[in-house]
């Protein structure tokens, strides 16, 4: 498998030569690796499908949670659930599948909230490994 990285203004993105359902299955088990849970998974082409009728590619939003990291965030502000869980989106592409996962330092800067500080940077460092062994996969 070859894989492509392309920064974002709000995460990693990540094209991987493999089929949708072994990245979903890829991602998530890496994000294991780093305590990260999924919470939820919305299949947007079926919502797309069952809601408004229309065809889109395979695209799935995993909303992954490190609850240890959760937790102290929101015993620090209540209103940092507004921005939880970090999601990671993975979808169709011409090489086989995309992925972005979230930066959770570029998400954190619409809390003016220094004490989120080294949650964030813990978070991103975790996020940051799972990224880097996408890569190396």
């Amino acid at each position: 498998m070859s894989a492509v990285s392309t920064p974002t203004q709000i995460g990693y993105t990540i094209e991987l030569a493999l089929a949708f359902d072994e990245a979903i299955q890829l991602v998530t088990e890496e994000l294991q690796k780093e305590g990260f849970g999924i919470l939820t998974q919305a299949d947007m082409q079926a919502a797309f499908q069952n809601k408004l009728g229309k065809d889109f590619r395979r695209y799935t939003i995993l909303g992954a949670c490190n609850p240890g990291l959760a937790y102290q965030a929101l015993n620090k502000d209540l209103d940092v659930g507004l921005l939880l869980p970090c999601n990671v989106i993975v979808y169709e592409s011409e090489q086989g599948a995309t992925v972005s996962i979230v930066d959770p330092i570029a998400m954190l800067g619409v809390i003016d909230n220094p004490t989120l500080d080294d949650i964030a940077q813990d978070a991103k460092e975790r996020l940051q490994r799972v990224y880097l062994r996408l890569l190396e996969n």
